[in-house]
């Protein structure tokens, strides 16, 4: 109930949000109608159509996201042909081709100064207005299809994304009874029945015009989030507070969440259909006398593969206290978590600690058993691996972020849960404590001290002003090379000259998939003004596996001293695997920066950049 509540107040705030101007010249059609025949038909089809689409499209795959497509196109044509036949009525009888002539008869059926309205024509304006709203994502909205995505079609997610749609309608409806008002009110006093009907025609093509060339999930929507975010985090934020159970919200780039091929898919639609690429926090419950219980844990079944161990069965696991760790060898929050995660594995281990690693992969090189073995041995983890590349385990969790901790007793009963980094000192007397409970003889004193380096190194979170940024379209935001992104066709971009903070480009030809971008061609180059301590990017070879060489430059110049460690101070370095590398690493104080990379070699893929 609390969830299907915040998601019907994250709709309300729509109202105030640059994302619904595109539409509300639609809903603004009707305000000279009677509202229970005109305006509430219209919202109610714009309601359920918005829910419709974006329940299929978390769940359903690119077929959903084609159709959402092609509807939107007819959509768009129709409202064009509505706003016509409301600036010049005549035209459209006079031209007799039978879609502008259905056009027309559809104008007579809505116009606001005609005859009485039908609540059936109403509703199908507002199915086709549904189809093309694309309102932008905050924390309420992202939590909302990132469950979906990840747990499968159900009824509450189709509720809650109801209760979204219909938060939307009810501040739409008050604006339409007060703008119905003040339309009957210029009718009567000034006679401005005819010019009201134009220029409400005439915001409509533009309206029209505004969401074909895509200004409704671009400008808009980085307007929106900077108006509507931190409302929305307040509100999150005031009932997770009311909750003993912890409860997902926004924060910093201490963790990633889940955006797999579902929600892909689901992005797709738009990028107002996700979270953009900010990672989001879950904050477990500090640790008390007693720990709640939250019930039996799921069962790790349904790995593809196991790594330093047979497949762990719930039954060998029984006396045991557990700490599944679920993380992914590109998330930079995972490889920070992990020497944490290390420690315990060695320090509890002969108290009757098992460490389980679940390896659910975000990109499609994770899945990939080769990479995922390497990975394993390199970071010198020996604890058991489960490779969950069905996410099957990830789905029984219920989980949605990298990384995340669920900590279960002896008795198979999951007892706590910490989701993104820190909270280690908290963790690690969870541990003890469950220990305590199943009865070891002697459980090791004090808190473990890690002094991570390099990619490990703790985040510096007061200088990070610079958010997780996806490369591929399904999630990009903030890209300002020209032209603006082509979709799964090799282009020429040029890279901005003076990308503002935040933005970043392609420069040279590439080729702009869903999930990465790659070079088509030698002498790519990718650019981003940042401000972080750390700068990493997730880079990946071509098909045929040959290294590619780069050469990066921060404001114009070789790194020297403020080089990551895959880079050498004049800026050489050179992408061997599928894998994060770290770029840049600065020292003292950190203010905005222009960072580059020009790619030497072609076929080079970029997946995304994380900041620390």
């Amino acid at each position: 109930m609390l969830l299907i509540l915040l998601a019907y107040l994250g709709g309300v705030l729509t109202i105030v949000s640059p994302c619904i101007l595109p539409v509300l010249p639609f809903v603004f059609s009707r305000a000279g109608q009677p509202f229970a025949r005109s305006g509430l038909p219209l919202l109610a089809g714009m309601a359920l159509s918005f829910a419709l689409v974006a329940s299929l499209a978390a769940v359903g795959g690119g077929w959903v996201v084609a159709a959402n497509q092609a509807g939107r196109w007819l959509a768009l044509g129709l409202m064009a042909l509505f706003a016509l036949a409301m600036l010049w009525p005549g035209l459209a009888e006079r031209l007799a081709r039978p879609l502008v002539a259905a056009g027309a008869r559809l104008s007579q059926r809505a116009r606001p100064d005609g005859g009485p309205a039908r609540p059936g024509a109403s509703f199908l304006l507002g199915v086709a207005t549904g189809l093309l709203w694309a309102p932008c994502a905050g924390p309420i909205l992202g939590l909302i299809l990132a469950g979906a995505a990840l747990q499968g079609a159900s009824a509450a997610s189709t509720l809650m994304l109801l209760a979204y749609a219909a938060g939307a309608a009810t501040s739409m409806a008050a604006a339409l009874l007060l703008g119905g008002r003040v339309f009957a009110a210029l009718k009567r006093g000034l006679g401005a029945g005819e010019w009201l009907r134009r220029g409400l025609g005439g915001a409509m093509l533009a309206a029209v015009a505004a969401i074909a060339l895509g200004l409704d999930t671009g400008v808009l929507a980085r307007l929106s989030l900077a108006s509507t975010s931190g409302i929305e985090q307040r509100l999150v934020d005031r009932l997770a507070g009311e909750r003993k159970e912890p409860v997902a919200m926004a924060g910093g780039p201490s963790m990633m969440m889940m955006q797999g091929p579902a929600m892909a898919a689901a992005a797709d639609t738009g990028p107002a259909m996700m979270a953009a690429g900010d990672a989001m926090r879950m904050a477990g419950p500090a640790a008390a006398q007693r720990l709640p219980d939250a019930g039996l844990a799921p069962p790790l079944d349904g790995a593809t593969q196991w790594f330093n161990s047979a497949p762990l069965a719930a039954g060998q696991l029984r006396g045991k206290v557990v700490l599944v760790d679920f993380w992914t060898y590109s998330c930079i929050n995972c490889l920070r978590a992990l020497p944490y995660v290390q420690a315990w594995a060695q320090k509890y281990r002969d108290q009757g600690l098992v460490v389980v690693g679940v390896h659910t992969p975000e990109f499609a090189f994770e899945r990939d058993i080769g990479n995922v073995a390497k990975a394993v041995k390199d970071l010198g983890i020996d604890y058991p691996v489960a490779v969950d590349n069905q996410y099957a385990i990830w789905r029984a969790f219920g989980n949605q972020y990298w990384p995340a901790h669920y900590f279960i007793d002896a008795q198979g009963r999951l007892r706590h849960r910490h989701f993104g980094e820190g909270g280690y000192a908290e963790s690690e007397r969870v541990i003890q404590q469950l220990l305590q409970e199943a009865g070891a003889a002697r459980v090791a004193p004090g808190l473990i001290e890690v002094e991570a380096r390099g990619v490990q190194q703790a985040a510096d979170m007061d200088a990070v002003r610079s958010p997780e940024t996806y490369v591929g379209y399904a999630r990009s935001e903030n890209f300002a090379s020209t032209p603006q992104t082509v979709r799964d066709r090799a282009v020429a971009y040029a890279a901005p000259r003076q990308p503002a903070l935040n933005d970043w480009g392609l420069d040279g030809r590439w080729r702009v998939g869903p999930e990465h971008a790659t070079l088509d061609g030698a002498g790519g180059r990718i650019v981003y003004r940042f401000q972080a301590r750390d700068l990493h990017l997730v880079l990946g070879p071509g098909p045929d596996g040959r290294p590619v060489r780069f050469r990066v430059r921060i404001d114009g110049r070789p790194p020297g001293s403020a080089h990551g460690m895959d880079v050498a101070a004049d800026g050489s370095g050179t992408v061997t695997g599928q894998r994060l590398y770290q770029l840049i690493r600065q020292h003292g104080d950190i203010a905005p920066r222009t960072f580059s990379i020009e790619f030497l070699d072609p076929a080079v893929s970029a997946y995304a950049f994380t900041f620390g």
